[in-house]
């Protein structure tokens, strides 16, 4: 699956979807997908929480094995942002008069994506819960600190 043809497909099916350099942000995604990964899902939007702030747009990719949210900069550089199954911990849906975001809790840090078209929240929610469910019941002894627990006791 081409990250950037999966991207523009999201963005032409809701077009009040605030994002820009579509092809440049899916490039840090394709960069970091392993061979032995599929993509399942691809979403666009603004990382970033402000209202004014609409130059932080993101690729966000559901893999078969993890969540990827990847970032080019504007003038050199990249942030790319790798959501594990076992460090997931939440899901919240908020909307505004025009736009919707997307929280996703993690056990390090709160991923926002925002300035999302209020119509492609039911899909995004749809898409990453049936995600999260089915990986949490394939690997359920991987949840939030038992991946240190001790094995010798």
């Amino acid at each position: 699956m081409n990250v950037y043809e999966e991207a523009k497909k999201f963005k032409k099916k809701y077009p009040f979807t605030v994002a820009w350099r579509l092809k440049k942000n899916s490039k840090i995604i394709e960069k970091y997908v392993n061979p032995d990964e599929k993509i399942r899902y691809v979403f666009v939007g603004q990382k970033s929480e402000s209202l004014f702030d609409i130059f932080s747009t993101a690729v966000v990719a559901i893999t078969d094995k993890r969540i990827l949210i990847g970032r080019k900069r504007v003038v050199f550089g990249y942030f790319l942002n790798s959501v594990m199954p076992y460090m997931y911990n939440d899901l919240s849906i908020k909307t505004g008069l025009l736009w919707g975001k997307v929280y996703i809790d993690t056990v390090k840090e709160l991923v926002i994506i925002s300035h999302l078209s209020r119509r492609s929240l039911d899909e995004i929610e749809t898409a990453i819960s049936t995600y999260m469910i089915r990986m949490k019941k394939e690997y359920p002894g991987k949840r939030t600190g038992d991946e240190f627990e001790l094995r010798d006791k």
